[in-house]
């Protein structure tokens, strides 16, 4: 290790150290767990159990080397991970965001307490094991748990060498993802071709259309499903936090917003796991509250897409 890391490893654990003293009703008993179990999904075709809800970091943990911030997005993630949550998702397009993950599990020593995941995102078909292998450096891990072709970049070239990877050990799920709901009609063909283990795509309590066929197409296909944009990058909460929630938000097991949003997507049956980002630890301890409790069944989902188009 060099001066320099060690310098800057002591700068962050000084600043979680100042972070729990300047805010301690904020950070006291931050990540005490609740009682019961979290709901966990099964990654189809495997013995594999997987949280519910895992963490996004997109623009969140691209915070590039301020060490405050990065001391900050380190209690994020400790909050995760002792809220019980393991999956988190990133790209080299987020910018510092895989240095300073790698940074906030060096400082926590939690590379054994991650399911990780990141994305192939480059045109050139022929760099997928580089681009690889340069984002195990920044995150500080040996291999990912899954590797994922980006918004379908190159996906053609990229996709047969994940194959070869996956059958080396040297990633363990490999799949595709897309953000724009243009893209869902090649997307499907992918699936409907392609050996994925998962797919990863949008959707929430307003934008529903991959439940016409990407949802149903995952389940019978048997593909795992990671969901994006949960929160349609906070519009959600601009939009609705003024609101009140209904009055049988209980039946569904949601006591705020954050869970609101995200128990209407883990309780579809085809949905493996939610990644809402965050840079604020009294968020994601809402958005962990989502992984514990009761869900929605089918009448209080419907109810649940027709408050929100009612307000």
């Amino acid at each position: 290790m060099t001066d320099w890391f060690s310098r800057r490893q002591f700068l962050i654990s000084a600043g979680l150290a100042g972070l729990a003293l300047t805010s301690p009703l904020l950070f006291a008993n931050a990540s005490k767990a609740p009682s019961s179990s979290p709901i966990m999904r099964r990654i189809p075709g495997t013995d594999e159990s997987i949280p519910a809800i895992g963490m996004g970091t997109w623009i969140t943990f691209n915070v590039g080397g301020d060490e405050q911030l990065v001391a900050q997005r380190t209690e994020v993630l400790k909050t995760f991970f002792e809220l019980g949550g393991t999956v988190v998702d990133g790209t080299p397009m987020y910018g510092s965001a895989a240095d300073v993950m790698g940074e906030a599990l060096d400082a926590l020593d939690a590379h054994d307490r991650i399911f990780a995941a990141t994305k192939i995102w480059t045109g050139d078909e022929s760099e997928t094991r580089q681009e690889a292998a340069r984002s195990s450096r920044r995150w500080g891990i040996d291999r990912f748990d899954l590797l994922q072709v980006h918004n379908l970049l190159g996906w053609q070239g990229h996709l047969e060498t994940l194959k070869q990877m996956k059958a080396e050990g040297k990633v363990r799920y490999i799949g595709i993802t897309t953000s724009h709901g243009r893209r869902h009609r090649e997307f499907a063909r992918i699936m409907e071709r392609e050996p994925l283990d998962f797919v990863q795509l949008t959707y929430n309590v307003l934008d529903r259309e991959v439940e016409d066929r990407l949802l149903p197409l995952a389940e019978e296909r048997g593909i795992g499903v990671i969901v994006n944009r949960p929160f349609r990058g906070g519009s959600l909460f601009r939009r609705f936090q003024s609101e009140p929630l209904p009055d049988w938000a209980g039946e569904a097991g949601v006591g705020n917003w954050a869970e609101f949003f995200l128990k209407y997507i883990i309780s579809h049956p085809a949905v493996t796991c939610a990644i809402p980002a965050t840079s604020k630890v009294g968020h994601m301890k809402e958005n962990m509250g989502a992984l514990y409790g009761k869900l929605p069944d089918a009448d209080l989902r419907q109810r649940m897409v027709d408050y929100v188009r009612s307000l």
